[in-house]
């Protein structure tokens, strides 16, 4: 299957560089670029993206924006967002994750990085980036979570819908292990993983592992560790 991807991008010369990138791989291909938000969200329905580079900081409609409008329509429920970010330490990313990005990249990654993260995301099996450490997005929501002393409490009444065994698979994704680490932490097949994996998202209504992570440290299952 072909990984159709989506350039989200106000600058040309940087929207040029990543489709000859992902244009040189024989599992994708570049099927539209856009300049703002808004243009990207039109071109991920017609042009059928897989998944959208999306560039958080661009005039008119900014990325954050276009990743809600995307992950709200129905029509685009497939979609998967990278968001494409300077530093990957920014606060905008917290809100993207939360407004349905499936995970983001540095803008300084390596080519072999961003092509592997178009590949996670279009599996819909990882969030972080390659080059982020697995507490980062604990820190993310940390900082984001600031001003709020308690949990969603409707987060938390939608955890009750799950088993024992797929709230502690929860746990795991939350801490960023893989299907393949989690089987070998709990002493079970990768499959029966995937399995749990599947079934929280159907209960809780998430699109992919980043929602379920976000819904893990937002229901308070789950608790960002201070460094």
């Amino acid at each position: 299957m072909t990984i159709r991807v989506l350039l989200a991008d106000d600058q040309a010369l940087l929207r040029s560089a990543f489709r000859v990138l992902v244009d040189s791989e024989p599992d994708m291909q570049v099927v539209g670029e856009a300049a703002d938000g808004a243009e990207a969200v039109r071109l991920a329905g017609q042009e059928r993206a897989d998944v959208v580079l999306m560039d958080i900081r661009m005039p008119g409609t900014d990325g954050l924006t276009a990743t809600r409008m995307i992950s709200a329509d129905p029509d685009l429920a497939r979609v998967r967002v990278v968001i494409l970010t300077t530093f990957e330490v920014d606060d905008y990313v917290v809100q993207s994750l939360r407004a349905g990005a499936s995970g983001f990249l540095g803008k300084g990654s390596e080519p072999e990085e961003l092509l592997a993260a178009i590949r996670i995301a279009a599996a819909g099996e990882a969030l972080l980036s390659p080059a982020a450490t697995k507490g980062l997005i604990a820190r993310f929501l940390a900082q984001g979570d600031a001003s709020e002393d308690a949990a969603d409490p409707a987060r938390s009444e939608r955890l009750a819908t799950l088993t024992v065994r797929e709230r502690e698979v929860l746990v795991q994704v939350a801490g960023g292990h893989s299907n393949d680490e989690i089987a070998e932490r709990l002493e079970v097949s990768p499959l029966t993983v995937k399995t749990h994996v599947n079934r929280s998202m159907s209960k809780l209504g998430a699109r992919d592992r980043a929602q379920l992570v976000v819904i893990a440290y937002e229901s308070g299952l789950v608790r960002p560790r201070v460094e």
